[in-house]
This record gives structure tokens, sequence and C-alpha cells, in this order.
């Protein structure tokens, strides 16, 4: 079986079983440890599968997204320290941008001693929690209401960010990778943030490692587009080394 045959056929075998041990696969394709890892490594550059602790598993499209409310009660403590992390790059009179997603709640917390700082936002929870802090300029971008997000989307929110000049965007992505980048299933987000990339002085995408090899029908931006992403330290190694060689910035954080 030549390399490309073996690839499909792993593939297929992944198709079935989701996640394979590197033993598993020699022991099915009777070839060596390093045969498989080579295998693996040139599928990985693909985008079309993840090394995992052992073996390997698909890469997954994400076709929609949790509700807000599920999302809320996942990942708690590595979005806490992911959020610890980039508020300690925000100073005193800083404006700064607040995607829509539970991360960027988690942040509200660790912003609200701050002096004249502005916060731009297109989520309705982040103002809400923010709303009892007169210290802080709160500034709502406006939009289509997306309910499952509790945020703002579409051409309008990107209108209004076009006008404002913003010192960090912090960005949610719902799904990553090396190969794609940050990418989402909803069209009606892309515009917002593309505008939002052009128009931040630093941008930091904080998104967990869960979502890692994940991948939405519509890419936002490549990682190297972004100065620095922060995620909790389950990310795979063979992803980090990946994400460093692309010169992109990566902080690993501890979960509680």
């Amino acid at each position: 079986m030549i390399p490309d045959q073996r690839r499909e056929h792993i593939l297929k075998l992944l198709q079935e079983r989701h996640v394979l041990s590197i033993n598993e696969l020699t022991s099915m394709l009777s070839v060596s440890h390093m045969t498989v890892r080579r295998d693996i490594q040139a599928l990985e550059n693909d985008g079309k599968v993840l090394s995992v602790t052992g073996g390997v598993r698909l890469a997954a499209r994400l076709k929609s997204e949790p509700s807000y409310l599920a999302k809320a009660q996942l990942e708690v403590p590595a979005k806490r320290a992911i959020t610890r992390a980039a508020a300690q790059l925000v100073r005193d009179n800083f404006t700064i941008f607040l995607d829509a997603g539970t991360t960027s709640l988690q942040m509200v917390p660790m912003l609200t001693e701050k002096v004249g700082l502005t916060v731009v936002t297109n989520d309705f929870n982040v103002v809400g929690h923010l709303m009892e802090y007169p210290n802080i300029e709160l500034i709502h971008t406006g939009g289509v209401v997306s309910h499952a997000d509790h945020s703002s989307v579409g051409q309008f929110t990107a209108d209004f960010l076009s006008k404002v000049n913003v010192d960090i965007a912090f960005v949610a992505s719902s799904s990553w990778d090396v190969e794609r980048g940050s990418t989402t299933p909803s069209e009606a987000k892309v515009v917002a943030k593309q505008q939002l990339l052009r128009m931040a002085s630093k941008s930091v995408l904080t998104v967990d490692s869960t979502k890692y090899g994940k991948f939405g029908t519509f890419r936002v931006a490549r990682l190297e587009e972004f100065d620095l992403i922060v995620t909790d330290d389950r990310l795979p190694q063979s992803a980090a080394d990946e994400i460093r060689a692309q010169d992109v910035r990566l902080e690993l954080v501890s979960p509680e």
C-alpha cells in the first residue's frame, strides 16, 4: 500500500472509530510505529486529523455552536485562567474590545478596578455586568441580534467598529487549528471580527484547547494574524510546536 492509500485508509478507520491509538494503527496497517507517525503528521499538516496523546482523532467540522447558556458551563477553570493572563495586558486608560462569548465574560471581574478604561463590546451579558461600574466607559456596538449568542453581529456591527480605535481586541473563537486558523459556522460573525482585526492596535485570541482541531465553514483569520494566542496547557504539544513554528506568539496557562 503506497502512502496516499494508507493515509486514506487511516481516515476511513477514523470515521468508524473516531479515535485510534498508534498501536492500533500499526496492527491494522501492518507497518511500523515510525510509518504511522509519519502518516499522522502528513494528515495533520493537511488539517484532516489531530494528534492526541498516544494516538490520533479526526478534525471535527463545527456545524453549529452550543447555546450561550450551555457554553457558560463548559471549561470554566480554563476560561478563568486564560482571561486572567489576558487581563494582565490591560492598562489604565486603554480602550479594549471584548468579543462576544463566555470566555470574555470571565474577564469582566478582572477589569472593574481599572482607571479610565473604555470597553467596547458586542456582548449583551458583558454590558449587563459592566453597567454597575460607572468608572468604566461602556460602548455597545449595536447590530443585528444573535439570540443564541446574546450578541450583535453582521455588517451594522462591522460599520460601527470601523469608527473605533482599539488598543487591544480580545477575540473569541468557536473553533481553531493551524491549517484553517480561527473559524466559525456563522457567516454573520465574520464581517465584524475581520473589521475588528483591522482596527485594533493589538489582537489577542482567547480560546480554550477543547476547540482546537475543530473547524467551521467560514474563516475569520489565520493564526498569524493575531499578535498573541492565549489558551490552556492541555493543547497537544504537536499543535503548540506547529503554531510557534509559524512565528505566532502562544501563551499556555494552567487551569485552576
